[in-house]
């Protein structure tokens, strides 16, 4: 149980609150390749500001303010151009770096006029890495964008799923950090969803003898033990990690995840979740595949029939902002407390004006990848039996 300022402390993102200090101290995913393909330019809210993403007719990639400073127009209808965003109304053009290149009648009037030298709008740096587009929404120096295993190898098939969240983003890390809820959540509950829709069970319901947590360079190393298991199973021996401060790395090492949960705003989250698979040998590689999932039936409900939806049953079912002055943790919760405590540290350091971890600024640490330990086989093993990605797209001819 904690105060209602200390909750806020932890779950406000906007700019100028300590914690969106903190998460703007990295580089988070605001798109994906092919959507900007399909439609160059689109609209993004991330951390409590409404931004516009697009991609150039050169191929550059930038992150604007949603508003020309002319006359305020939504530049989610700007016009690509070969060096930036051009305003659908009256052409005024702004580069990656926010800075006004053109306004064509002031330009054709007063040939010799600075006034578009001294215009500019808000911009954010991009970069591409594994089919995601990054940004970096903190102050300079800027530091390098995390090169983690899943996305910088090559042989892989990708699946990237994106689920907007009606809820604050730490219900979602919450659950990370919470391995005991496998137990329950996902075997008994998925079971008995499965069993009201006339289906059989998916999930033995092992019971958890001892969960562990560690702390290391880039975040948490969670570890558990089941009932009939030896500890030198790899969920005990390795684990699996919590990326600092909003990834988990989930799935073994034949088919590793990553799920990025990106705060939007105070109430509302949207969760990439990048998946792969090992690419048999010789075959031809595929394009990344997107989908955006429909949360709620016609119903309203969630319903929690494989391991993705179950937990957005806890993340979502807790609120829009889960009211922490009012829950009541156990022996089983160490693992948030010990993330809500890391939080805290990390968001006094950048009071401080220090670097918080997990920041990676050496090149040498960060090529030709971050090798993430993980456990060769898991729990989420058993997420086969409900995930049918990537057998979907097995069966859609390769493009």
């Amino acid at each position: 149980m904690i105060s209602k300022e200390q909750n806020e402390r932890l779950t406000r993102v906007g700019p100028g609150t300590p914690m969106g200090k903190l998460l703007r101290r990295y580089w988070h995913p605001v798109g994906v390749v092919p959507e900007l393909d399909k439609t160059p330019v689109r609209r993004v809210r991330i951390l409590g500001e409404n931004l516009t993403l697009y991609r150039s007719e050169s191929g550059e990639y930038g992150l604007i303010g949603d508003r020309c400073p002319h006359r305020r127009v939504d530049m989610e209808y700007g016009i690509p151009d070969e060096k930036g965003l051009r305003c659908p109304y009256h052409g005024w053009l702004f580069n990656k770096a926010g800075q006004c290149l053109e306004m064509p009648f002031d330009d054709r009037i007063n040939p010799g006029s600075t006034h578009k030298d001294r215009v500019s709008i808000t911009a954010y740096p991009v970069q591409e890495l594994g089919g995601l587009l990054f940004a970096y929404l903190g102050p300079q120096p800027q530091p390098l964008l995390p090169r983690w295993d899943v996305l910088a190898r090559e042989g892989s098939d990708v699946i990237v799923e994106i689920h907007a969240l009606p809820c604050n983003w730490l219900q979602c890390m919450d659950n990370a950090a919470d391995p005991m809820h496998f137990e329950y959540l996902h075997a008994a509950l998925g079971n008995y969803t499965l069993k009201k829709q006339g289906k059989p069970p998916a999930m033995v319901v092992a019971k958890h003898i001892k969960i562990e947590f560690d702390r290391f360079a880039y975040g948490i190393m969670k570890r558990r033990l089941l009932e009939g298991e030896p500890e030198t199973v790899d969920d005990w021996t390795t684990g699996h990690p919590l990326l600092f401060p909003n990834i988990l790395a989930v799935g073994s090492s034949a088919g590793p995840t990553l799920q990025f949960r990106v705060p939007v705003d105070d109430t509302h989250t949207i969760q990439f979740a990048y998946r792969t698979r090992k690419r048999a040998p010789g075959a031809a590689p595929r394009p990344v595949v997107v989908q955006r999932t429909k949360l709620f039936n016609e119903e309203g409900k969630i319903v929690p029939d494989n391991i993705p939806a179950q937990d957005m049953v806890a993340w979502v079912m807790q609120g829009p902002v889960c009211d922490r002055e009012n829950e009541h943790l156990s022996a089983s919760d160490k693992g948030v407390l010990l993330y809500h405590r890391m939080l805290n540290e990390e968001m006094d350091k950048v009071e401080r004006g220090e670097e918080p971890m997990a920041v990676i600024r050496d090149p040498r640490e960060n090529e030709p990848m971050i090798d993430i330990r993980r456990e060769r086989l898991n729990l989420q093993t058993f997420e086969s039996r409900y995930d049918t990605h990537f057998d979907r797209l097995d069966a859609t001819p390769a493009e």
